[in-house]
């Protein structure tokens, strides 16, 4: 519990609740995003990630953990999706509470207005959105680390413009909405500003801890520097570098090149 904090963003839209009096639309709005973020944070505490902090977004959470990548893609799936899944039950417990005489028709409406926006908006793909986060998992299965972060974040920008511009012609005057497209422009900035840096706490994931998955052999050209080899490196696979006829140089050496300032320039095959 202590690592959750509460975005500005959500702290606003609940502040706009409260002085327009619509108190019970913000407690429930409240609890979708905390439950929503905990099914998130449950599922990746019972395959012991490390979780740093966990921000709760107007639109369920963001949780930032230290493995950077370097899980299985079927555990990433799982903790994505565990988010979404809990609004399944809490729709169902506002169904049950119809029958009792605290909770109104209205109320049910409501509750269900907020859970169905929600988790549609999220699945969306678009960073940092659950449906953004999977396509990203999704793509990271099928290409190098490096060219999944490029392809997941440009359909995610792609689509984000779509969206802004639709909400400017639609619902031009939406104020949470205005705010959660700020928020995920801001989000896009920093994310672009990072890469380089995500990138690097990748490989140096890997390099702390080796991975467990299949050994992938990686043709190489005698030309490549370490720096231009690693971008080939996927996630949850061992690689082998194979260079010209039959020389081959395992993953831990490329990375100890990699990180050292005086080899990250050099031809791959004059790695010592």
């Amino acid at each position: 519990m202590k690592k959750i904090h509460v975005h500005p963003v959500l702290w606003f839209i609940l502040g706009i609740g409260m002085i327009t009096g619509m108190f019970k639309e913000v407690v429930m709005l409240f609890v979708i995003v905390f439950v929503h973020e905990m099914g998130h944070s449950w599922m990746a505490h019972w395959f012991k990630w490390r979780i740093k902090k966990i921000h709760l977004l107007p639109f369920g959470g963001m949780a930032e953990t230290e493995e950077y990548g370097n899980r299985p893609v079927k555990e990433e799936v799982l903790v994505t999706i565990f988010g979404p899944i809990q609004h399944i039950w809490l729709i169902g417990i506002s169904y049950i509470l119809l029958m009792t005489p605290f909770w109104s028709n209205a109320d049910h409406k409501i509750f269900l207005l907020h859970n169905l926006t929600i988790l549609l908006f999220n699945l969306l793909p678009i960073l940092p959105l659950d449906g953004g986060k999977l396509l990203f998992s999704l793509s990271s299965s099928l290409f190098p680390f490096y060219k999944s972060y490029y392809v997941s974040f440009t359909a995610s920008i792609t689509l984000l413009s779509l969206l802004t511009m639709l909400s400017l012609t639609v619902l031009p005057f939406h104020l949470n909405l205005v705010f959660i497209s700020m928020f995920l422009w801001v989000h896009h900035y920093l994310e672009w500003r990072q890469r380089h840096y995500m990138f690097l706490r990748f490989l140096l994931e890997r390099k702390r801890v080796k991975p467990k998955g299949k050994v992938k052999v990686i043709q190489t050209p005698m030309t490549d520097t370490v720096a231009e080899a690693v971008k080939n490196v996927y996630r949850n696979k061992e690689h082998i570098f194979s260079i010209g006829q039959g020389t081959i140089v395992h993953e831990h050496l490329v990375l100890e090149a990699f990180f050292d300032r005086n080899k990250r320039s050099l031809p791959i095959n004059e790695i010592p």
